[in-house]
């Protein structure tokens, strides 16, 4: 083995042999590539295994038209732990208007086709076919993600639970180090998959002879998946159900049939300890990709010097599925493991003494957590922080102060930047954070997602209202000229989220003309699985309320708000004219304060007309579900057959 490969899992034959096995326990299967990591799963589940005592060995982007890769290290003792990567395989393969995607992040030289679409289906069903009877076990965002009957926006259908498309027999869904080590060591004992339907975290389709649990006070039967997909009304009752069913501490069991079959997931897994948190990620990573890729691979450049310091979010933002995933409990680790972990990367000769990031899915939740124990264990609200911040919820800064001021005073360390996106409506209520973060954490820009200004939409997303943003810009702006920096916010916005209207999306650029915004990156709403927003898009209506609401669903009519908030490029010129004259405001065509265009398009917005008539002739839509057949970026014809 050579030195450098000893740092890492084992990840082909060679790697496996060089460390004297004759097989291994547990086959991970991933649709990313591996890096050794904590912010990738394979490296933090592989490791938290590995430090457990069994043999790990990783199936990286395996080619899915045959089952021999899956053979590649003999038949696994264990089990195949099967993941489609750490994003969704259709969300990183298209975009928002169907569209394939130019590269992958999580791919070396950021090619794209190196999984499969729906990726864990056939991922699974490759492992079937080459070992039957080794248990598979589903992980991973898109598993969790699909776990029950939900709206697939590309092929525009309910879908049924992913475990029976892809015969798995678990899927452990939401975070998996816990699960996956008892998963190993029941089965390592000789107990069956059977045996393990009784963790919390998992999901699992009983035979057709077999019951379900009875409906009674830690269990509770959801509308059908042939009711869901017959039936709207049956599909928003269901989508309310299971978000209300999302506190650990109160959750209850669901069975959702699909014929004669019931799904049956258990509640979401107990929040882990910061013990438990700090073993997590203290565990000896190399942080580097595996030494056999030879091209870079796009996302590790931007973890490359990056600090995760705690996981979860009760803001419970309807499009957002890091609270369903990670859960609404905050789980933080200790200032002394982000310290060593910081003293660790300042000692590697390649860092170049700037952390890139200190954070998580929102930066300045550190710690912050219900102050109510008892409170919390009945509490059933999705969000802490929507319509207003609770009144229970420990909102102190105090922590998360006192670890970036230390972190900047660790040796070696020149500057310790947050780029994690910051909740506005809390970090106004710390002056100090304020102060702090102002004069001492930002690169010259900090990011923000206000997402919107009208007040329909904002309550739909469950985000503050309008003025929380004009509130914190001033803050900011004030705590800027106190510190003597010159420093710019950059607020994220999302065009074609269900509730926006071609008014709305107006009232937004023009709101970003009058402060001269000019974002650089907008979001285009996509409905993933499981969202309470998408249940919005596919339904018309709000799952919590039952009250209708507006939904841009024509390719077109999002292509006019998207366009919008980018009003100022010559390229979107006539698309902003269209929205203008289709919305009856042609009052924002000319030359006034307010005008987002001028009347007669500029040379940049025909010669950019043409060469975008080019591109699209050749440009694929995809319309087809073909999960079967996979993902075929070369494939010769223009649609899937």
């Amino acid at each position: 083995m050579k030195s450098d490969d000893a740092r890492f899992l084992v990840l082909t034959r060679a790697d496996m042999e060089a460390r004297g096995w004759d097989a291994v326990d547990i086959v991970f299967v991933t649709g990313d590539a591996y890096i050794d990591h904590y912010s990738f799963a394979m490296a933090l589940l592989g490791r938290v295994l590995e430090e457990a005592g069994f043999r790990v060995a990783l199936l990286s982007q395996p080619d899915w038209r045959s089952a021999e890769p899956w053979r590649s290290f003999g038949r696994p003792r264990l089990f195949f732990a099967v993941s489609a990567g750490n994003m969704d395989s259709m969300i990183n393969h298209y975009t928002a208007n169907r569209k394939v995607r130019n590269d992958d992040a999580y791919s070396p030289g950021g090619k794209i086709g190196l999984r499969p679409d729906r990726a864990t289906i056939p991922y699974c069903q490759r492992a079937r076919e080459a070992y039957p009877g080794v248990p598979v076990i589903a992980g991973g965002v898109e598993a969790s993600l699909r776990r029950l009957a939900h709206y697939d926006y590309w092929s525009d259908t309910v879908k049924p639970s992913i475990l029976l498309d892809s015969k798995a027999d678990l899927v452990a869904y939401g975070m998996g180090e816990e699960n996956i080590v008892e998963i190993a060591r029941r089965l390592q004992a000789g107990k069956t998959v059977k045996d393990l339907r009784d963790l919390r975290g998992v999901a699992y389709a009983l035979g057709a002879s077999e019951t379900p649990p009875a409906p009674g006070p830690d269990v509770r039967h959801i509308p059908s998946f042939e009711d869901v997909k017959a039936d709207k009304d049956k599909f928003l009752k269901a989508t309310a159900a299971i978000h209300h069913e999302t506190n650990p501490f109160n959750a209850k069991t669901i069975v959702q049939y699909h014929a004669r079959r019931a799904v049956v997931q258990t509640p979401p897994q107990l929040p882990v300890s910061q013990e438990r948190m700090d073993f997590y990620y203290g565990l000896p990573y190399a942080r580097r990709p595996h030494p056999a890729y030879r091209e870079p691979i796009p996302a590790m450049e931007i973890i490359r010097d990056s600090v995760t310091i705690m996981r979860g979010c009760f803001g419970g933002c309807t499009f957002c599925s890091i609270t369903t995933h990670q859960g609404r409990i905050i789980q933080s680790r200790s200032k002394e493991s982000v310290l060593a972990e910081l003293n660790l990367m300042a000692a590697d000769p390649e860092f170049k003494g700037t952390v890139s990031d200190i954070g998580g899915p929102t930066a300045n939740m550190y710690e912050m957590r219900c102050a109510e124990p008892e409170v919390e264990k009945i509490c059933r609200r999705l969000s802490c922080v929507h319509p207003t911040v609770c009144k229970f919820l420990g909102t102190s800064h105090g922590p998360l102060l006192e670890l970036m001021k230390e972190s900047r005073q660790v040796p070696g360390i020149k500057k310790v930047l947050v780029a994690s996106g910051i909740r506005m409506d809390l970090a106004r209520l710390s002056p100090e954070y304020m102060s702090e973060l102002t004069a001492h954490h930002i690169g010259g820009r900090l990011k923000v997602a206000p997402e919107h200004t009208d007040p329909k939409v904002l309550n739909a997303m469950k985000k503050p209202t309008h003025d929380t943003f004009e509130d914190f810009a001033a803050q900011f702006e004030a705590e800027n000229k106190k510190a003597g920096k010159k420093q710019y916010l950059v607020p994220y916005f999302i065009a074609s989220h269900p509730g926006s209207t071609l008014k709305s999306m107006i009232e937004l650029a023009v709101f970003l003309k009058r402060n001269g915004y000019k974002p650089d990156q907008v979001q285009d709403f996509i409905p993933a699985p499981f969202d309470v927003a998408t249940a919005m898009y596919y339904t018309g209506k709000d799952p919590m309320t039952g009250a209708e609401i507006p939904i841009a669903k024509n390719l077109r009519d999002r292509r006019l708000q998207r366009a919008l908030l980018q009003f100022f490029k010559p390229e979107n010129y006539f698309e902003v004219h269209d929205a203008l004259v289709k919305a009856q405001r042609r009052d924002l065509i000319g030359d006034g304060c307010d005008c987002l265009i001028s009347k007669t398009p500029p040379m940049a917005a025909l010669r950019a007309r043409r060469e975008s008539a080019a591109k699209d002739a050749a440009d694929h839509v995809h319309t087809v579900d073909n999960p079967k057949k996979g993902y075929r970026p070369k494939r010769s014809s223009a649609r899937r057959k």
